[in-house]
């Protein structure tokens, strides 16, 4: 049994935080909001993120960050990628440097064009061989009714990747091995970007055919991105990259593939802003990509398009149109 603080009492936290009761550890989960963490204790459950769920009744919470991180042996991040800088640098001050921390983060930050282990380790100190990732096609609505998934264990470090694997494992909840931190996390964070691409697709009233288009040559931007910053190609092709990405672009679930369609039937960014209110990460990340991508000299026309119509400078429609125009050869 292993101490594990959790810093993130929304859906993806509290669900990490069962499926590691599941798995035999003791589980401590800090939130912001006090109405979730005293319902979390009291009522068992975290209606506002996962509704009609029972959780585990050996599940806490703590509004209390230093009681948290005093209470850890190992610490999972799960809050809003874009949140995390402020959140550490107002944490820096008691912040245990020396203990194994487990991102769940899929998102580029916006400012610095920074990964997600980059900024804890520029803000904290952290040495790269204590983090570590999990990530893969993990829709919490479906792992927290302890559905068949799959995720990937994602560090340079074998001690970390072993760690992570003894601490998710469960029945249901599968762990496979990754040294390839950079690919991982770079697969991440484009899915949601992808994810939003399709959504788009859908919302315009485009089939399958289309959809499949924007998976597959999706896929090809980012594996190419990646290798260029490092990354293994075969990343791609596996549950961080491929099975991530085609869980986000095609579950009606997905908050990207939701916030595209949206966008995609409207026309508008202030309707699918108001329509999914939730944090949708690909909104952000899809600039911060096209930055890395244009320092290495990367086509990605696709998130691209996605950023550009975030950023309210192209409409849907010309999105899609510009991609059918784009030369074959600048792709490959």
């Amino acid at each position: 049994m292993r101490k594990v603080a959790v810093l993130g009492s929304g859906a993806w936290g509290t669900t990490l935080g069962q499926v590691m009761v599941d798995s035999g550890q003791q589980v401590l989960i800090w939130g912001r909001n006090k109405k979730v963490v005293r319902e979390i204790n009291r009522r068992h459950s975290n209606r506002r993120f996962l509704k009609g769920i029972d959780l585990p009744r050996e599940l806490k919470a703590t509004t209390d960050i230093k009681a948290v991180l005093e209470f850890a042996e190992v610490i999972l991040v799960a809050i809003p990628a874009q949140t995390l800088r402020e959140n550490l640098v107002a944490w820096k001050g008691f912040f245990p440097t020396g203990l194994p921390v487990i991102s769940t983060l899929k998102g580029i930050e916006v400012d610095t064009q920074f990964r997600m282990t980059e900024v804890m380790q520029e803000v904290l100190g952290i040495e790269k061989s204590k983090l570590g990732l999990i990530t893969g096609p993990n829709l919490a609505n479906e792992v927290i009714m302890r559905q068949p998934a799959g995720a990937v264990a994602a560090s340079e470090k074998q001690e970390i990747i072993d760690l992570i694997t003894d601490t998710f494992s469960t029945n249901y909840f599968r762990i496979y091995p990754s040294k390839d931190l950079i690919g991982c996390e770079f697969a991440g964070a484009a899915k949601s970007v992808i994810a939003i691409a399709v959504g788009m697709a859908v919302g315009m009233g485009y089939g399958e055919n289309t959809q499949g288009l924007m998976i597959t040559r999706g896929l090809s931007e980012v594996a190419r991105l990646g290798e260029a910053y490092g990354a293994t190609p075969l990343t791609f092709l596996g549950l961080a990259g491929i099975g991530d990405l085609v869980a986000s672009a095609q579950s009606p679930l997905s908050r990207n593939r939701s916030f595209g369609e949206v966008l995609g039937k409207s026309g508008s960014i202030v309707k699918a802003r108001q329509q999914i209110v939730k944090t949708v990460e690909g909104v952000y990340s899809a600039g911060a990509m096209l930055e890395l991508a244009h320092r290495v000299g990367v086509e990605v026309p696709i998130i691209e398009a996605v950023s550009d119509v975030v950023a309210e400078t192209l409409r849907p429609k010309d999105a899609l149109d510009r991609l059918m125009k784009v030369s074959i050869k600048a792709e490959i």
